[in-house]
């Protein structure tokens, strides 16, 4: 094949743009994906090499990942590499504070619009010829650990450690490879307030180490790079700093 196509959902800042940004340097053909076409469109522009996409999609509406993937298959005619980082945050309030609106809305961007895109990516995978590749999915330190008062957040992170450990075994027959990349405190909007300071688990309120959202890029691409025979199922990434190991 002369180039690889990538699919990175939540493309158009943070994580997903400089990961985005990191596969074009490495030859990566990009589709580009969110909810609004602005953010997405000036991402796209900003890659480095020819030939990228921006599609508007709200993940977690199966209508539009199914347009998303029919649009994919008839412009490329395949799929290499889908990274599953569209994901948002809930209020930071106590669980009997959350409204049920609050929850299905964490749960739809983050863990069924993590499904539809990997059961869509699937089915793309299994019938383009030469057949395979490979699936990555944010899930985030929380995947392991919650912070306080991210009950919505952190239920969906360690679900989405499943659908990774299970997408893992079911892709072997279809030579689908799945990992997962666990982020901890990338230089994001999502993580502003860290530098002001964030609650702690003793109640305080500190100020948490960040890392550059580039070397986020740089992991994603080492594991998207792997010769098929080999997957990175597991990497964490993370502000070395960071309060995480240990008891902070």
């Amino acid at each position: 094949m002369e180039r690889k196509i990538a699919l990175v959902t939540g493309g158009g800042s943070g994580v997903g743009r400089a990961c985005a940004a990191a596969l074009a340097e490495a030859g990566f053909t990009l589709v580009l994906t969110g909810r609004r076409m602005a953010p997405l469109e000036e991402a796209r522009a900003a890659l480095a090499g020819e030939g990228h996409l921006a599609i508007t999609a709200d993940v977690g509406v199966e209508a539009d990942v199914l347009a998303l993937f029919d649009q994919i298959e008839a412009q490329f005619g395949r799929l290499d590499l889908l990274f599953n980082n569209a994901g948002v945050n809930a209020p930071a309030v106590e669980i009997d504070d959350l409204s049920l609106d609050d929850w299905n809305a964490i749960v739809a961007a983050n863990l069924t619009g993590s499904f539809l895109c990997a059961r869509a990516a699937f089915g793309l995978m299994k019938r383009q010829s030469p057949k395979g590749g490979r699936i990555i999915n944010n899930g985030s330190i929380s995947a392991h650990v919650p912070r306080p008062f991210s009950a919505p957040y952190t239920a969906t992170k360690h679900a989405v450690t499943g659908l990774t450990r299970s997408l893992s075994l079911d892709g072997r027959a279809h030579d689908i490879a799945c990992g997962q990349i666990d982020i901890g405190n990338a230089a994001s909007e999502m993580t502003e307030q860290m530098a002001q300071g964030v609650l702690q688990p003793d109640g305080s309120r500190r100020a948490e180490p960040r890392m550059d959202v580039e070397d986020v890029g740089r992991t994603l691409v080492y594991m998207a790079s792997l010769p098929p025979g080999s997957n990175a199922m597991f990497v964490t990434v993370m502000a070395t700093k960071m309060p995480f190991i240990g008891r902070g």
